[in-house]
Formats: C-alpha cells, structure tokens, sequence
C-alpha cells in the first residue's frame, strides 16, 4: 500500500461519519416503502422477497468486485463511483415503480446493490486508514454513523408516507442529496488509501481469486468466522425479532416494534461507546464480553418464559452483536499490504451471513419454532466467542502493555 499523508485526519474522520450514514439512509428509505412499492406493482410478498433478493446479489456483486478495485485504484474513486451507483439505481427503481414496471424496478436494484456493497468495502478501507493515522478506534464510530442512517431514513420515510410523497420524488430528493454530500466530501479524501504497488500477473487476477487467497491465512480465516457469527446474529435479528416476539411471546405487532427499536437502540449505543472501549480494554477483551453479552441475551430470549425478560435479552443481544463486524473489519486492515481484499473478503463474509443465515432460520423455524430455531444463532456466537484471540493486533509481538491487552 502506498504511504498515506492526511493532512488533516480529523477532517477525513468526519467526512467519513457522514459518508457512513449515507448507504444507511438510502437503504432504510427504501426499506420504508416497499410495502407501497408491492401495492403499486401489484405483486405478492413472495414475488416482492424476490426483489429484495436481487438488490442483496446487486451487494455481493459489488462486495466481491471492489476489494482489488481499491488495492488498484485507490478507496476515494470507488467511493465516488459506488455512490453514483446508489443514486443512479435509487432514481432508477422510484421510476420503474412509478412506471409499474418491474424489470426497470430490478435492473435499478441490482445497480443500486452493487453500488452499497462496494461502498461498504471502500468506506470500511478508508476508516481502517484514518484508525491508523489517529491512533485511535474508530470503526465502531463510523458503523454507529451507518445505523443513524438508517435512523434518519425510516424518519423520512415515515414523513413521506405520512404526507403521500410520490415514491420517485422521495427517491429523487433522497438521491440529489446523496450525491450533493458526495461531492463536497470527495476532495477531503487521501488520494490513494487502499492502493498497492502490485506486479502485472497480480493486477490480471480475479477479485473472487484474489479473496480466496487471502483466507488461506489462518489470522484472516479466524477473524472472518468471527465476523460470520456476529453478523449472523446481527442479521437473524433485524430479519426475526419482531416475528420471534409475537410467535413466541404473544406480544402485538406494536410491542413487538418496540422491542426491535430497543436492538437497534443497544445496536447503536454499543458502536458509539465502542471505540473508546475498544482503546481502554483491547480488542480481545471486548470482543469476548460482546460474546458472552450475546450468549446470555439469546439465552433469555429463547428461555425467558416472559416477554419482559426476552426484552433484558433482547438489550444484551444488541449490545453484543454491535462490535463483531467492525471490530473484524479494523482487525483484519492490520496489515496494509493486501488490507483491500482483506476488508473486502471479510465485508463479503459478513453479509452473506447476513443474506442466508435468516432465511435458513425461516426453514427451521417451520420445523422447531422460531425461538428454537435461535438455537442455530447461538452456536455461532459461541464459536465466534472461543476465537477472539485471532483479532489481537498484529504489533503485539514488539509492543507493551497497551497491546498485549489485544
């Protein structure tokens, strides 16, 4: 990797808090209508579930590309490009669904998802450069960052909905905003973060190739099965909860939403609290209370008896699947050569747990119950849990005291 000079790294930091919560905007302002959007195009929840899957492959396309993209180009232009991307698909889908058309509908999601997955790689890079020129954690930060996006776009989305807002003017107004906020952060970007001085036989291979490679590494492969159980978890949640509350607990749709925003609150308090966690205790020790947060949450969700005690759990589990993934994302740009992909394998890893553990829950959940079915959740934070000890620093071999804390 090139040697980075920030000129100003607390600017960067900045800049990148609000970039974060841009993909987290455009996806929760999206989220918030797709009820309209079926009605509108007059399709069926199973067939409206085949929609959303095509923007979710769209992310793995974009997740898979964009690790060696950056390590050839740089973290800034695929920013920049993914961005447009969000906003081009954005306008895109508002149109076709004003059209009722639904192939222009797909086609606009597939560019849409292309556009969030390698932005959530470039940006991710991009912070793990600023950790390090600031000496500080601040990945967790930036994660918060992403689910105020999602804050503020169910906001707006709710608005817009309140006040009949056309679904393409919501898109549109959502998408000029976004790509106002992206050109006026672009200049404040280092210009070759994530870029590596590769040989020709390096550049012609594959990003699929290349992120294979990196998980013949015993680090990087450890880090990534903990980043798949806590995104699991994160995951089986966002997709669950509220079903696992009423099925299980016989709460109303009401409550049962209540009880989500209390994850999503503990989701966000732990990222924002995380850093400075992270630099007082280590990673290792953090990285093992939010397993055992996890473990104990899920255990009184799944054994509670009572809705009031799933709720304690349903606390812990937010707080404890709130730092895995970006914990595991700082961990793994340890090392500068190769950082790219690295980030990039592991955002993959991460969101394809996201993408099929859920539904796989569904499948046991037919079969055992959904509260059951958490079972499968738990298993994966206990093995995530037994190998915190993978994500210590790399410098821990030639520091003290700080670092052997991990």
């Amino acid at each position: 990797m090139t040697s980075l000079f920030y000129k100003n790294p607390r600017l960067a930091r900045n800049i990148l808090f609000l970039l974060f919560a841009l993909p987290g905007l455009s996806f929760a302002s999206w989220i918030s209508r797709t009820p309209a959007v079926r009605d509108l195009l007059h399709i069926s929840t199973a067939e409206m579930g085949i929609i959303i899957f095509m923007a979710a492959a769209g992310a793995l396309i974009g997740l898979l590309a964009a690790g060696s993209v950056v390590a050839r180009i740089g973290a800034r232009p695929v920013i920049m490009g993914s961005s447009l991307m969000i906003v081009i698909g954005f306008v895109t889908s508002g149109i076709g669904t004003a059209l009722t058309n639904l192939p222009i509908v797909i086609g606009g999601l597939i560019i849409f998802g292309c556009g969030y997955g390698s932005a959530e790689v470039a940006l991710n890079v991009e912070g793990s450069a600023v950790e390090k020129a600031l000496n500080r954690t601040l990945l967790p930060a930036f994660h918060g960052f992403f689910s105020v996006g999602t804050l503020v776009g169910a906001a707006t989305g709710a608005g817009a909905v309140a006040i009949h807002l056309p679904i393409v003017a919501h898109f549109s107004i959502i998408a000029l905003l976004m790509a106002a906020a992206v050109c006026y952060c672009y200049r404040y970007l280092p210009e070759d973060t994530g870029k590596e001085h590769v040989d020709t036989s390096t550049l012609k291979s594959s990003a699929f190739k290349q992120q294979l490679t990196v998980w013949k590494e015993k680090r990087t492969l450890f880090i990534g099965i903990i980043v798949l159980g806590m995104a699991f978890a994160e995951g089986s949640a966002n997709d669950w909860l509220p079903l696992v509350m009423v099925d299980g607990y016989g709460v109303n749709s009401l409550a049962a939403s209540f009880i989500y925003g209390l994850f999503v609150a503990a989701m966000t308090l732990g990222r924002f609290t995380g850093g400075w966690i992270l630099d007082r205790y280590g990673r290792v020790w953090v990285l093992s209370g939010c397993a055992i947060a996890a473990f104990l949450g899920l255990t009184l969700v799944i054994w509670g008896q009572h809705y009031f005690v799933a709720s304690v759990g349903v606390v812990l589990w937010g707080l404890g699947a709130s730092l895995g993934f970006p914990v595991g994302l700082s961990a793994a740009g340890d090392e500068p050569q190769g950082a790219a992909v690295r980030v990039g394998a592991l955002a993959t890893t991460g969101y394809i747990a996201a993408l099929a553990g859920p539904p796989a829950l569904g499948f046991l959940g037919e079969h055992f119950g959904l509260l059951r079915a958490l079972i499968a959740v738990l298993i994966g934070i206990i093995i995530s849990g037994s190998l915190t000890r993978s994500a210590r620093p790399l410098q821990i071999q030639n520091t003290s005291l700080h670092d052997e804390r991990g």
